[in-house]
C-alpha cells in the first residue's frame, strides 16, 4: 500500500513538472493555476484536518459528489438549502444521511478569503471526493475543473438518484443514461467500500421480505442477524457497507461474494451474471479496481456541467448569488 502511494505521488510531481494536463470537454486540470493557484491545497488541507478529527467523513464527501453528479449534472445543487418556496435537493429522503456539508462550506469559506468569486461549490464538492479516497488509501486521480454553479434544486430531481432497493436489470439501465457502461457501473458501485446507510434503507430484507422468505434469500444467515441486532436500535441507525468503512479497499466485493451486500442494489451485483465476474476481478485485483475507479470518477465527474451563464460561482454554496 505504501509502495502503491509512493508511485502515485512521484507520479503526481511528474505531471506537475512536465506540465500535462488533463482536458474532458471544458473542464482542464490547470484552470485555476492562473487565478488561484493554491485551491486545490486549500480544499484538500481542508479535508485532511476534517478526516484527522473524523475517519468517516470520507465515505460522506465520496457521496456528496455522487449524489451532486446523478442529479443535474455535477453543479453543486445538492448543497443548496430549502426556503420557504422551495424544498431543495438536500432535503430528499434519498439525500438526508448525506455529510460533509460543513467541509465544503469550510474550504469555500478560505477560498473566498484567497479568491474572492474564482472557485465553484462544484469543483470543491469533485476535489473534496477525490481527497477523501486518496486519504483513505485510495488511488490519486487528476480532477479537471472548470464546473459553474447550477442555480436550480429541487427535491422533485432527486428521482433520478438510484434508490437502495434497485436491482441488477435496473441499474444497469440507470446508469446507461448517464452514459456507463456495466463495468462502470460496479467500479463506481465500489465507492461503498467507504461510508455506512442507515437502516431504513436495507430494513425490509431483514423481515417480511416476501410471501415466501422471511429474510431476503440473498443475504447470508449470520449477517442477517447481526444486521437485525444493530438496526434494533432504529431506522437511523448506521452500518457500515462493508468491515473497513473508513478504508478503500476490495472488501466491498469481497462483501458480495459472502452475500453480505448491505443493500439490494449492492447485493444484486451478484447476483447477476452480467456483472458478478465483475465482481470477481475486483475482489482479485485491487490494482484493477484502483484503476478502473479512478477513470470512472473522471468520467463521472464531467455529466453535465455548467459551463458560461448557464451558472454562477457561488459566494455562498448554501444559496444562489
Amino acid at each position: 500500500m505504501i509502495a502503491s502511494h509512493l508511485m502515485e505521488l512521484l507520479l503526481l510531481i511528474a505531471l506537475l513538472l512536465f506540465g500535462v494536463q488533463l482536458s474532458v470537454g471544458s473542464l482542464t486540470s490547470n484552470y485555476y493555476a492562473a487565478i488561484c493557484p493554491f485551491a486545490e491545497f486549500i480544499v484538500r488541507n481542508t479535508v485532511n484536518q476534517a478526516l484527522r478529527s473524523d475517519a468517516t467523513l470520507a465515505g460522506g464527501l465520496l457521496r456528496l459528489h455522487f449524489h451532486d453528479c446523478f442529479v443535474q449534472g455535477c453543479d453543486g445543487s445538492v448543497l443548496i438549502d430549502s426556503t420557504k418556496d422551495n424544498t431543495a435537493e438536500k432535503d430528499s429522503p434519498a439525500n438526508l444521511s448525506l455529510r460533509g456539508y460543513e467541509v465544503i462550506d469550510q474550504a469555500k469559506q478560505m477560498l473566498e478569503n484567497q479568491c474572492p468569486g474564482v472557485v465553484s461549490c462544484a469543483d470543491i464538492v469533485a476535489l473534496a471526493a477525490r481527497d477523501a479516497v486518496f486519504m483513505s488509501g485510495g488511488p490519486y486521480y487528476d480532477v479537471a475543473k472548470g464546473r459553474k454553479d447550477g442555480r436550480r434544486s429541487r427535491i422533485e430531481d432527486t428521482i433520478n438518484l438510484p434508490p437502495p432497493t434497485l436491482n441488477s436489470t435496473d441499474l444497469i439501465e440507470m446508469f446507461a443514461k448517464h452514459g456507463f457502461t456495466v463495468q462502470e457501473l460496479v467500479v463506481l458501485s465500489g465507492a461503498h467500500t467507504l461510508g455506512a446507510a442507515r437502516c431504513s434503507s436495507f430494513k425490509k430484507r431483514l423481515s417480511n421480505f416476501d410471501p415466501n422468505n422471511d429474510v431476503d434469500p440473498t443475504l447470508d444467515s449470520n449477517y442477517a442477524r447481526m444486521l437485525s441486532r444493530s438496526c434494533s436500535a432504529g431506522d437511523d441507525t448506521q452500518v457500515g457497507f462493508d468491515f473497513t468503512r473508513t478504508r478503500f479497499d476490495v472488501n466491498y466485493y469481497y462483501a458480495l461474494q459472502g452475500r453480505m451486500g448491505l443493500l439490494t442494489s449492492d447485493q444484486t451485483l451478484y447476483t447477476n451474471p452480467q456483472t458478478q465476474y465483475i465482481v470477481n476481478g475486483y475482489a482479485m485485483n485491487q490494482a484493477s479496481f484502483f484503476s478502473d475507479f479512478q477513470q470512472a470518477m473522471i468520467k463521472m465527474g464531467a455529466l453535465n456541467v455548467k459551463e458560461g451563464n448557464q451558472g454562477e460561482i457561488r459566494r455562498n454554496c448554501r444559496q444562489v448569488n
